[in-house]
C-alpha cells in the first residue's frame, strides 16, 4: 500500500530533523548557554586579530617564516601553562579561573591595539602579544573543555561537542571575513580594537556563572604539584585509544594546517589583497560550520575512533587538492571548506571519546593536554610550513603537508588497530 503523500512528507522533515545539530544542551543549562555565548563574541574578535596579526608581520617582514614564528613563540608558554595549570584546574573553582584568562587575553590585544596606536610597532611586541595570548588561551580552553561534562547530561555530550563546533566555526567564518575586510578598508587599530571590546562581553559572561569546583576524591588529597600531573600523564598510560585521539591530531595540524601561508598565498599565487587573506581562513571554519550543522546523526555513530581516521583521512585529501588548485580562488576555497567540515567531525569524535573515559577529577589535567595538541599543533604547523616554503615553495608546503597528514592516518590505523575497532563503552 502506497504511503501518503503527507506521511512521506513528514518522514522526511523527520529525517532532516534528524541531521540538523541538537540544541539541547543548550536549552537545558544556564551555564552552557553562558560559556557558550561568551565564547563565540570572543572567539569572533581573536579571529579578526588573527588575520590582522598575520598581515602585520608580513607587511613588515615580506617573510613565511616570520610570520611562521608566530606559532613558535606562542608553542612555548602553551607548553608551560599546559604542563602548570592543568592541576590547578583539577582543584580550584575552574570559573575564577576562566575570568583571570579572559583579562590575560584582553590584555594582549590591548598590547596590539597600543603597538597599532603607535604606528610602527617592533616586531618583538607582536610576538611578546602573540605569547601572551597564547598562554592565556591555553588557560581560558583547558577550563572550559573541563567544565562542559558537568554543564550537560552525559547522553548530551556529543550534541555539546557539535555545538561547540558550531560555535568555534561560525566565529572562524564571520572573524576572518571580517577581519580581512576591516584590516584592508580601515586598519590594524580597528581591528585590534574590536577583539578588546569583544572581552567585555566574555568576562562578563564569565562573572554570571555559577561556581565550578571540580570533584574532589579522598585520594586525590595530596594531588598537587608534579605528583598531580605524573597523574595525569599515568593516566594516559596503557591507553592506546586515548592516546591516538591526541596523536591523529598532531599529524593533522602540524603536516596539513596551511593558514601560515595565506598572507603569501593571497598576494603571489592568487593576486589579491588582506580580503583574500581573510576569505582563505574563513573558508574551513565554513566548511566546518556546515559540517557540525549537519552533526545530529553523530549520536548514533558507536565506532569513534574508526570515524575519526576517515575524518582526519579527507581532511589530508583536501588539503592536498587545495594546494593543487593554482590561481583558482575558488576552487581554492571550496577544498578548504572540504577540509574544514571533516576536521569538525574529527573534533565532534575526539573531544566525545576523551569526555567519555576521563574522570572528572583529571578532566582539567587531560583537557590542558588536549588543548596543548589541538591548539599548539597549529603553531607548530606555522613553523614547519613557514619554513618549507621558505626552502621551496608555498606549493610544495601545502601538498607535501598533505600527504604527509594520510601517511599519518595509515600508520596509526596500521599501528594502534584498537582505534578503529574501538566502540562506545569499551575500555580507553
Amino acid at each position: 500500500m502506497t504511503e501518503p503523500p503527507a506521511t512521506r512528507r513528514r518522514a522526511v522533515a523527520g529525517h532532516i530533523r534528524g541531521l540538523a545539530v541538537d540544541l539541547s544542551p543548550l536549552r537545558s543549562s544556564r551555564d552552557f548557554r553562558l560559556l557558550w555565548g561568551g565564547e563565540i563574541v570572543s572567539q569572533i574578535g581573536s579571529q579578526i586579530t588573527l588575520v590582522a596579526l598575520f598581515v602585520q608581520v608580513f607587511r613588515i617582514t615580506d617573510s613565511p617564516a616570520a610570520v611562521g614564528v608566530i606559532g613558535l613563540v606562542q608553542l612555548v608558554p602553551m607548553i608551560l601553562v599546559s604542563i602548570g595549570v592543568g592541576p590547578q584546574i583539577d582543584r580550584r573553582d575552574r570559573r575564577i579561573l576562566l575570568i583571570v584568562a579572559q583579562l590575560g587575553l584582553m590584555a594582549s590585544s590591548v598590547a596590539l591595539l597600543g603597538g597599532a596606536l603607535a604606528g610602527s610597532p617592533p616586531l618583538g611586541l607582536l610576538y611578546a602579544a602573540a605569547a601572551v595570548n597564547a598562554a592565556f588561551f591555553s588557560l581560558s580552553m583547558a577550563t572550559r573543555a573541563a567544565m562542559t561534562p558537568r554543564l550537560v547530561p552525559t547522553e548530551l555530550l556529543a550534541s555539546a561537542a557539535a555545538l561547540n563546533q558550531v560555535m568555534w566555526n561560525t566565529a572562524g567564518v564571520v572573524g576572518p571575513a571580517i577581519g580581512g575586510i576591516i584590516v584592508a578598508r580601515i586598519g590594524l587599530t580597528w581591528a585590534y580594537g574590536v577583539d578588546v571590546a569583544s572581552y567585555v562581553v566574555a568576562v562578563t559572561c564569565a562573572f554570571l556563572l555559577h561556581s565550578q569546583r571540580p570533584e574532589r576524591r579522598e585520594e586525590d588529597a595530596d594531588d598537587q604539584g608534579w605528583a598531580a600531573i605524573r597523574n595525569g600523564l599515568r593516566f594516559l598510560r596503557g591507553k592506546p585509544v586515548l592516546q591516538s585521539t591526541f596523536t591523529v591530531d598532531i599529524v593533522a595540524m602540524v603536516f596539513g594546517m596551511p593558514r601560515v601561508l595565506f598572507p603569501v598565498l593571497a598576494l603571489v599565487q592568487f593576486h589579491r589583497g588582506a580580503e583574500v587573506v581573510g576569505f582563505l581562513f574563513a573558508a574551513p571554519a565554513f566548511g566546518a560550520l556546515a559540517g557540525a550543522l549537519a552533526s545530529g546523526w553523530v549520536r548514533r555513530v558507536r565506532r569513534h575512533g574508526y570515524a575519526i581516521l576517515i575524518a582526519v583521512a579527507l581532511w589530508g585529501v583536501s588539503i592536498t587538492l587545495f594546494g593543487l588548485s593554482g590561481d583558482h580562488l575558488w576552487l581554492a576555497l571550496v577544498f578548504l571548506a572540504f577540509a574544514g567540515a571533516a576536521d569538525a567531525i574529527s573534533a565532534v569524535f575526539r573531544g566525545t571519546l576523551q569526555a567519555l573515559v576521563t574522570p572528572d577529577a583529571l578532566r582539567g589535567r587531560l583537557s590542558a593536554f588536549n588543548i596543548l595538541i589541538v591548539a599548539g599543533g597549529p603553531r607548530l604547523g606555522d613553523l614547519e610550513g613557514g619554513l618549507v616554503a621558505s626552502a621551496f615553495t608555498p606549493t610544495v608546503s601545502v601538498v607535501s603537508g598533505g600527504l604527509l597528514c594520510l601517511a599519518g592516518v595509515g600508520a596509526i590505523a596500521t599501528f594502534v588497530p584498537r582505534f578503529a575497532r574501538w566502540h562506545v563503552g569499551d575500555p580507553p
